[in-house]
């Protein structure tokens, strides 16, 4: 699989967690299409990834799916708002 290319956005979001969050979630959107991973209902394209109370929402950067494009990284409770 082809490195993740990641938004503005979801880059600070990983920049700013400690240590170990941050070796999570890397390993974590490493490790896909393995994981807790479901579609998001109303937004065709877009899934979300869930490691521990961290969403990960993404979508595939091209029709083989062999690279992701991270759109967001946020708590639970804010993953959902805006999509």
């Amino acid at each position: 699989m082809k490195p993740p290319i990641y938004s503005k956005k979801s880059a600070r979001a990983i920049n700013g967690m400690d240590s170990p969050t941050k070796q999570r979630i890397k390993a974590g959107i490493e490790d896909i299409p393995n994981g807790d991973i479901k579609p998001l209902q109303g937004a065709p394209g877009t899934y979300r990834l869930r490691i521990g109370d961290w969403r990960i929402l993404f979508s595939y950067a091209d029709e083989s799916k062999d690279r992701v494009k991270v759109k967001k990284v946020s708590p639970r409770g804010e993953a959902y708002k805006g999509v």
